[in-house]
């Protein structure tokens, strides 16, 4: 019959060497070991009581030995550790400690202080970048902060930036590095020379919206010659949804012919109070009717949804007054 003592040897002598190291040092390798593993130690603990003279400082002399000799079970001593790491910090970040190769993925790390920059700032330098640069440095900084980075990057390039973010699988840390120093000298001339952010385009609305209908076509007209892109954005941008209220009746009743009555009633599930009744009050008595009962059933409806279906009636509208049909008002235009 198996001498049980002789079964169980080493976990006794797990346990002899826990116990000589001290209950700080125990404490510690505990918890990185996993249930099955604490039990086969609390078994070698208790095995202990009945085991030889001798034994545990024997197993204590031996670990020594070991740590102070290359014998093999020392030189094994990498994956041991490694083994350990994997439970304490989880099995990626184990790989990057233990491997030579493996590339550095902690920010700091790789890009310096700019992983702590104002989100608007790095936006701001990150705007003259390509693409590929931009992905690198949100691939490679903290999800959060990459979010509030994005929020301040222009729509039209988000697209690409988040392609090239999906396909990056490795980079360099040495093209982090240069890449990160770069970013936080111009940074820091940003501060220094107290630039800030500025919406020009917010302006020149401004600025076009406190000018006549007619001022405003003369000058979107002048862009579009060199930029149909940003003449059609202003046309857009110049005439709101809430611009509607400013119709005559018939401008109105004109647009409405043109408009489907579901995408219609979306839209009036965002407007004020003022701007329905108006459109209401074009309709007849029956269809407008329908589009108060539409709206009580609706329940609520994604922003998405009812923001979708207004720009749809300005664009409507603005076809209709470049084709003289109805005629669009500014407020800068005084009415009698």
């Amino acid at each position: 019959m198996a001498d049980p003592l002789a079964a169980g040897a080493g976990a006794r002598r797990a346990a002899s060497v826990l116990l000589g190291l001290g209950p700080e040092v125990a404490s510690e390798v505990f918890q990185l070991l996993g249930e099955a593993d604490v039990r086969e130690l609390a078994r070698g603990a208790r095995d202990l009581r009945r085991a030889p003279n001798g034994e545990q400082s024997g197993a204590l002399r031996t670990f020594v030995e070991l740590m102070e000799g290359p014998s093999g079970e020392a030189l094994a001593g990498d994956e041991l550790l490694r083994d350990f790491a994997a439970r304490a910090l989880g099995p990626e970040r184990a790989r990057r400690a233990f491997e030579p190769g493996a590339v550095p993925r902690e920010p700091e790390e790789v890009l310096g202080p700019i992983v702590h920059a104002d989100p608007e700032a790095l936006a701001m330098v990150l705007a003259r970048e390509q693409p590929q640069t931009v992905a690198l440095v949100l691939s490679a900084i903290d999800a959060e902060r990459a979010v509030a980075v994005m929020e301040h990057v222009p729509q039209e390039r988000r697209g690409e930036i988040v392609r090239r973010m999906a396909v990056v699988e490795s980079v360099a840390p040495e093209l982090l590095r240069e890449v990160g120093r770069a970013l936080a000298s111009e940074l820091q001339a940003i501060v220094a020379g107290g630039m800030r952010k500025v919406d020009g385009k917010a302006a020149a609305l401004e600025i076009l919206r406190r000018t006549s209908a007619d001022r405003q076509a003369e000058v979107v007209a002048a862009i579009e010659e060199s930029d149909p892109a940003l003449a059609a954005d202003l046309r857009t941008r110049l005439f709101t949804f809430e611009d509607l209220s400013s119709l005559g009746d018939r401008d109105i009743q004109q647009l409405l012919k043109e408009i489907d009555a579901g995408r219609l009633a979306v839209a009036l599930k965002g407007a004020t109070t003022e701007l329905r009744e108006k459109v209401l009050r074009n309709m007849s008595s029956r269809a407008a009717e329908a589009v108060r009962e539409d709206l009580e059933a609706m329940g609520p409806v994604r922003v998405a949804l009812v923001e979708a279906a207004q720009a749809e009636l300005v664009a409507a509208a603005l076809e209709l007054a470049g084709t003289g049909r109805i005629t669009l008002v500014s407020p800068a235009d005084k009415l009698i």
